[in-house]
């Protein structure tokens, strides 16, 4: 007996074993390279190689998160207008090969990541088994589980750090979090309106949100990450250590930005994967590359 579906046709095989790691998700793994740029280091060859390397690490242990994940939240995931089409909720991949892969994907991250020293190698270990933990529990308890989300994005940031040995400002890490914690409402708000179109309850924790408590929420994590990014664009330490007082410029960009996700959330009511909203909304790529530029040419010009 096949243990993928049509597993005669080796095509079919290699697209199963890419989508179960969810390859688009990985971007969010950018973050690696964060202190870097904030750093003005990115013309330093082997600092983007280690981060290269932390990257590639971090993506294929997300990989084997990604898997253990779905292969928890099979039966549910089955009842899920987009979560039902994965390999293992659909059955085009078994539990066997997919448990093959997570190991093989664990071990190469590991191994990897080792390559940078013992600090890279345990923040990773520690974003792993934070993942196991919120996929057995913590995703089952309301605001517990965004907050998780958004620890993870702040690991990313230190796993950059020790592969880089740039050390992180304080507000690097501070922002970082609030906007992960305002994509993560954003994504339980999506959970939310599922539940009130079709009665499936694709989580638990629904119980713990509804919708007048996450707008809210979002507004309230809007608005922090706004203020808190106008005050690192004009505080005096950031203002001595860039040599540049226009820094502020940029933050009309994070005002765009946050204010279309607030758009597509709200007005659009989409924001089932911030991943996916990133690669397809114009608006909001060209927002993020006018960022970057605008910043850039202010850090390094």
């Amino acid at each position: 007996m096949s243990t993928f579906k049509g597993c005669a046709d080796p095509v079919n095989i290699r697209l199963n074993f890419l989508l179960l790691v969810r390859p688009y998700q990985h971007i969010k793994n950018l973050f690696v390279f964060a202190p870097l740029f904030f750093a003005g280091r990115v013309g330093n060859v082997q600092l983007v190689w280690n981060a290269f390397i932390a990257f590639a690490a971090f993506s294929l242990t997300a990989g084997a998160v990604y898997i253990f994940n779905d292969y928890h939240d099979m039966e549910k995931d089955r009842h899920h207008p987009e979560k039902r089409n994965r390999p293992l909720a659909s059955g085009a991949a078994s539990a066997t090969q997919a448990f093959f892969l997570m190991a093989m994907l664990a071990a190469a991250g590991g191994g990897l990541i080792s390559i940078l020293g013992a600090v890279a190698f345990f923040i990773l270990a520690a974003y792993a088994a934070m993942n196991i933990a919120y996929t057995l529990y913590l995703k089952h308890v309301a605001i517990l589980d965004v907050i998780t989300i958004a620890i993870g994005f702040v690991l990313r940031l230190f796993i950059g750090s020790a592969a880089t040995g740039i050390p992180l400002s304080i507000w690097i890490v501070v922002m970082t979090f609030l906007l992960a914690l305002f994509l993560a409402l954003a994504k339980r708000r999506d959970d939310v309106l599922i539940y009130l179109d079709t009665g499936e309850k694709m989580r638990k924790i629904i119980d713990g949100y509804n919708i007048h408590f996450l707008n809210t929420a979002m507004g309230i994590m809007a608005s922090v990450v706004i203020v808190a990014y106008t005050i690192y664009t004009t505080s005096e330490d950031i203002v001595e250590k860039f040599h540049s007082h226009y820094l502020y410029i940029t933050v009309i960009f994070v005002i765009l930005g946050i204010l279309r996700y607030l758009q597509i959330t709200l007005v659009m009511e989409d924001s089932s994967s911030p991943t996916r909203i990133i690669m397809k909304d114009r608006f909001i790529q060209w927002t993020l590359a006018g960022w970057i530029v605008c910043f850039a040419w202010i850090l390094y010009l």
